[in-house]
């Protein structure tokens, strides 16, 4: 049975790993743990401090930060120094941002830290970059998402257009490919499907289609 397993799931931007995240979360009673919200909250934290954005600043904001994520009602919160900082940190700007605090060792050594914490008590779903290669290599199950950076691109425009933001699908396609070749090529922990993981392509498939074969894996295992 499903009970007091660690599933995770890695994958590019756009491939679904959040939206089937959150589905399999509620569905199996687990606990999402979105990792890519926390690099998203350094990220806003940075830009609040209206410096010049340089790795030495990206470091202090980092290591003077109370992060915390709290999953509530199938949501998960993120709150930064005890401001809930959710809806902020899904903004273009913030996107752009949150690669280049990724890159930094001293940020992902302090998220791992706690996103390991955050597993240790089972029945957890998590998703991210390297979750499975370097976060949970231990987890029970191990998912690769991806899907083509067109289709990447034609969600990510979908969403931001229904939050009201003024997009051009093409620059976001640009965007999705820079933002690949960033974390494919960054020296630490970079985005790689695990030797052991289950590569599921989104392109073609419905949410409904990758939460099914996600869910059988789970509770079959």
């Amino acid at each position: 049975m499903s009970k007091g397993k660690i599933i995770a799931i890695d994958g590019p931007a756009g491939a679904g790993k959040s939206t089937v995240s959150k589905i399999i979360a509620e569905k199996l009673k687990y606990t999402y743990i979105d990792t890519g919200a926390m690099y998203r909250a350094v990220a806003y934290k940075v830009i609040k401090q209206n410096k010049k954005i340089t790795t030495p600043v990206i470091i202090e904001a980092a290591e003077n930060m109370e992060l915390d994520l709290r999953y509530d009602d199938g949501i998960t919160k993120v709150f930064v120094d005890g401001e809930e900082i959710t809806n902020e940190i899904r903004t273009p700007e913030v996107s752009k941002i949150a690669s280049d605090v990724a890159k930094i060792g001293f940020v992902r050594e302090k998220l791992t830290e706690l996103q390991r914490k955050m597993a240790t008590r089972g029945s957890v779903i998590m998703d991210g970059r390297d979750i499975a290669t370097h976060v949970l290599p231990n987890a029970n199950i191990k998912i690769f998402l991806t899907a083509s950076i067109e289709e990447r691109a034609r969600r990510r425009c979908e969403e931001l257009k229904s939050k009201g933001y003024n997009v051009d699908q093409n620059e976001i396609s640009k965007e999705i490919n820079l933002r690949d070749k960033q974390d494919m090529e960054r020296e630490i922990a970079p985005l790689i499907k695990a030797d052991d993981a289950i590569l599921l392509d989104t392109t073609n498939k419905s949410i409904d289609e990758v939460v099914n074969k996600i869910l059988d894996l789970t509770i079959n295992s």
